[in-house]
């Protein structure tokens, strides 16, 4: 269901294609020193053995290119190392794995290269299938469409856009409300759920039966799935959050403390009623 379809055409003001001011997402990181040279491991790693059979043929690199594939190196190793850590299937071998594929992919995608929280999404995906070559590709696919929610992609303006005209149409109320105070309408507190397909959210089970929801959407319902689970994890809430006359700061410590603690069922039922109402609109109007 596109967003011209549910006549939703406002747009805001602000861009937001990077985390917005103020949103506390946990997804900070340093900047890697860069170093001079690669070490023999990573120059494997890079652009293979220096050393070619007489029939192989010699490809060479330029030195931007290996320095700039140094610089995501550390960057994946840093994120890699802290994945998940309490997740019993993330031991040493397996976080091999994640550090194998995610080096992989950013080698064929070094225009936009690592961007923290790209593990996240890879994570579950080694998790179910357990074997690099079919979660590399899995996970090739998936960020065709994730891709555009970081920071070089525009779809967070979309994102924030719509939930604030879907919130406006289906609960004035709790729009009033947010724009009351301090008009937090902008939605930033819903800048980590799309980012990551609310995989911070919920824990590992959930998470693999709400992405396989969102895939299929797509073919049964809406392809903007996402945006009516995360209108009904605002909804699920609503009477919380009128009853305690929430702002944004306390809507984001709220949400925050919840993380792993949802009725991902409640919601997900909840979700899809909320998409069954809108096209009912659509239809009746």
């Amino acid at each position: 269901m596109a967003s011209e379809e549910l006549g939703l055409n406002h747009h805001l003001d602000t861009a937001c294609n990077t985390s917005p001011e103020g949103t506390d997402l946990g997804l900070s990181e340093e900047e890697p020193e860069m170093e001079n040279v690669l070490t023999e491991t990573e120059s494997a790693e890079v652009g293979g053995d220096t050393k070619h059979d007489e029939s192989s043929e010699e490809q060479t690199y330029s030195q931007e290119t290996l320095d700039m594939y140094l610089i995501n190196l550390h960057r994946i190793d840093k994120d890699v190392r802290r994945c998940d850590r309490t997740y019993w299937y993330f031991t040493p071998e397996n976080l091999e794995k994640l550090r194998n594929i995610m080096c992989s992919y950013v080698w064929q995608h070094l225009d936009t290269g690592y961007v923290q929280g790209m593990c996240d999404l890879l994570a579950p995906l080694l998790v179910i299938l357990d074997d690099e070559v079919m979660a590399f590709s899995c996970f090739t696919e998936l960020m065709k469409r994730m891709n555009q929610n970081f920071p070089h992609g525009g779809a967070m303006d979309s994102h924030f856009a719509n939930m604030r005209s879907l919130i406006q149409i289906l609960d004035s109320e709790l729009f009033e409300l947010m724009q009351q105070n301090g008009d937090y309408t902008h939605f930033y507190f819903c800048y980590r759920w799309f980012l990551l397909d609310f995989k911070r959210e919920m824990v590992y089970d959930d998470v693999f039966s709400v992405w396989e929801t969102i895939w299929a959407a797509k073919h049964m319902s809406s392809e903007h799935f996402v945006l009516f689970f995360a209108l009904a994890l605002v909804e699920t809430y609503r009477d919380i959050i009128l009853e305690n006359n929430m702002d944004f700061t306390d809507i984001i410590k709220f949400f925050n403390e919840m993380a792993e603690r949802h009725n991902v069922p409640q919601v997900m039922t909840m979700a899809r009623d909320l998409v069954h109402k809108v096209q009912t609109l659509i239809e009746n109007k």
